[in-house]
């Protein structure tokens, strides 16, 4: 079972493209999860111009280097979500404010990424939904089953389009379970999954990560939506509740040593990769192992070449004979 390991770009949009598979070769990795933000992936372009998409797969064969996803996190997040000003960050100077554009702006941007992914030779595009209920999931003021209702037809509504394109490239759209997405647990998963009446191209990029501080044991997730698991974050966090601070951050900034939980370069923190690889086994999932790199207590360059051997060394090969019963006497 030859997994690669890919880096995702997202934490690396401060460099050129170019760079980021320089640094992905020097260290190592199989390939990489091309963020479609700074330089290193124009939806739009790669959707309209077959020469911008072979300048990208040229620069990536020059560093011995694949792409098995696309990562649109930040457009997805748009399409779905209650719009504040924080969205215009992810958007484009035309439309920021502009809350009706903005989330148009994101329908047409997703779209593109599915070609885009097409055009690629990708057969995922991991991201987010957005989730125009999240503000209420703590039930003070009321939150009412009508609200909840509304909030993932709403999500179906905006989605359902997007997801069409999806078919018709032949690309899956792997949802990154999350807080402040419309699905963010077990039960949220369910839900969403229904509300789309199973629809195969909606799928899971499973990263523990996000589960883990929530009280929710990554492999069981594993389990559960074991036919839905699209593409694999490699990703981990430390819990380190002193009495003082809980899980819900205390308005701290990432990396402040006060909060409940930080996110943690692989190997530093609470995660189990082992069991989760054997979950992975047990599935016969064969797609990359992306890591996500976020620690701000370390630097990155460090952090990344060192995840990348700890991916290697927990990325052992499920048995191929049954110690009971395959052994000869």
């Amino acid at each position: 079972m030859d997994r690669p390991v890919t880096l995702f770009t997202g934490q690396w949009a401060d460099l050129s493209f170019e760079e980021m598979c320089r640094k992905a070769e020097s260290w190592g990795y199989d390939g990489l999860e091309i963020a479609c933000w700074g330089d290193h992936m124009e939806a739009a372009k790669a959707e309209s111009s077959n020469s911008y998409v072979q300048e990208k797969k040229k620069v990536m064969e020059k560093h011995k280097l694949k792409c098995w996803a696309l990562g649109a996190h930040l457009a997805g997040q748009c399409v779905g979500d209650l719009y504040d000003s924080r969205l215009d960050a992810f958007a484009p100077k035309a439309v920021q404010g502009k809350p009706d554009e903005l989330r148009a702006w994101a329908v047409e941007e997703m779209k593109a990424t599915a070609r885009a992914a097409e055009k690629m030779g990708c057969t995922v595009v991991n991201g987010f939904m957005g989730s125009p209920i999240w503000k209420f999931w703590y039930s003070f003021p009321p939150t009412t089953e009508g609200m909840v209702q509304e909030g993932f037809d709403t999500i179906k509504k905006y989605w359902t389009p997007i997801l069409d394109v999806f078919d018709r490239c032949g690309v899956k759209f792997a949802l990154e379970i999350h807080p402040t997405e419309i699905a963010f647990d077990v039960y949220t998963t369910r839900r969403l999954f229904e509300t789309f009446d199973n629809r195969p191209t909606l799928g899971l990029n499973f990263d523990p990560s996000h589960l883990v501080w929530q009280g929710i044991e990554p492999q069981l997730f594993i389990r559960e939506f074991a036919a839905r698991i699209y593409h694999v974050h490699m990703k981990d966090v430390a819990v380190t509740l002193d009495g003082k601070a809980g899980i819900l951050g205390s308005h701290l900034p990432f990396g402040d040593l006060r909060r409940g939980w930080n996110f943690r370069s692989l190997g530093h923190g609470d995660v189990n990769f082992e069991e989760i690889i054997r979950e992975l086994n047990s599935i016969n999932y064969t797609g990359p192992l992306s890591v996500e790199w976020e620690d701000n207590g370390m630097d990155r360059e460090y952090g990344a070449q060192e995840s990348l051997e700890f991916v290697r060394a927990v990325n052992f090969v499920p048995a191929d004979v049954s110690f009971d019963k395959d052994m000869k006497k």
